[in-house]
């Protein structure tokens, strides 16, 4: 059985590929053909946790196994470590291993390049980052690989970061510029990905009709990139409502505030496929994802199908 690297599991994972398998498993498990079920969350020591996600298309099981360490940061650690089992459903025969933190980035990616593709009202961009780490840089790279984007905006709470992800988007051919706020692009794009641990937005409450926003970054109920009044006066939808529920911080505050009720949410799954919905025209569009072990799942078929 191999163990993947970083860079393997990157290789086997191109991001139009894996956007089209993650659609696949989307409708599988809509129609009952793929499973994850709620993931188990253990505590561990010193504020640590550990996390374990299954799921089976019947064919093939996974198990992402991830730990979370907040203190590691001062012992030169990395703060989330972890890696996905991939097995035959029907042996047990193991497959594979894939690098965790690799498998996350890229699907996430591809999971919001698929709903843009499916949502956004100008998937051409241009395309504004809010976020420099590593879910900004493979959100760039998804965009710009799947939807053919040329030109990008950057924004960070730190600068320095904002520029070193503009000269990667130049080195890959785009027209890039980093920007002080995110307020300094907004009138000119009409993709925005958010991709920050914020606990207080980082968008204005107000955006043009057409603009389609990916918020990813927040994925507890203290964090908070998308003030209440911009979910109010958009249309929402969610990769699993089970999982915004539980952990969309941006959609928690929002339901608390009075801005939007649950029973509003549309899911991904909905307008993938022949018949999809289709959204109301005249405000913009959120697509709220917070992580679901299909997603994973997705990403062991397209490395191992």
């Amino acid at each position: 059985m191999k163990i993947y690297t970083v860079e393997e599991t990157h290789a086997l994972l191109p991001y139009r590929r894996l956007a089209e398998e993650i659609r696949s498993v989307a409708l599988d498990g809509g129609a009952g053909k793929a499973y994850a079920p709620e993931r188990m969350a253990l505590p561990l020591a010193d504020g640590g946790t550990l996390l374990v996600m299954p799921a089976t298309d019947g064919e093939i099981a996974i198990t992402k196994l991830v730990s979370v360490h907040p203190g590691n940061g001062v012992l030169g650690l990395p703060t989330i470590q972890g890696e996905v089992v991939v097995m035959e459903a029907g042996t047990g025969r193991r497959l594979g291993v894939l690098e965790g933190s690799a498998v996350t980035a890229r699907r996430t990616a591809a999971l919001s390049l698929l709903a843009a593709s499916e949502l956004a009202a100008h998937p051409s961009g241009p395309l504004l980052v809010v976020g420099a780490g590593t879910q900004g840089r493979s959100h760039l790279e998804a965009f710009r690989d799947g939807l053919g984007i040329s030109k990008a905006f950057i924004a960070s709470r730190t600068r320095g970061n904002a520029e070193i992800l503009a000269r990667h988007a130049a080195s890959l051919g785009m027209e890039a510029r980093a920007v002080n706020r995110p307020e300094d692009a907004i009138g000119e794009a009409k993709l925005i990905v958010t991709a920050t641990t914020s606990e207080k937005p980082v968008l204005p409450r107000e955006i043009g009709d057409d603009v389609f926003v990916a918020a990813v970054g927040a994925f507890r109920p203290g964090m908070a990139e998308l003030a209440p009044d911009l979910i109010k006066n958009s249309n929402v939808v969610v990769d699993t409502l089970e999982g915004a529920k539980a952990e969309a911080g941006d959609l928690i505050q929002a339901h608390e505030a009075g801005a939007f009720d649950w029973k509003e949410l549309l899911e991904l799954q909905e307008f993938l496929g022949s018949g999809g919905r289709r959204l109301p025209a005249g405000r913009p569009t959120i697509f709220k994802s917070v992580g679901n072990a299909l997603w994973d799942l997705a990403s062991a078929r397209a490395a191992f199908g």
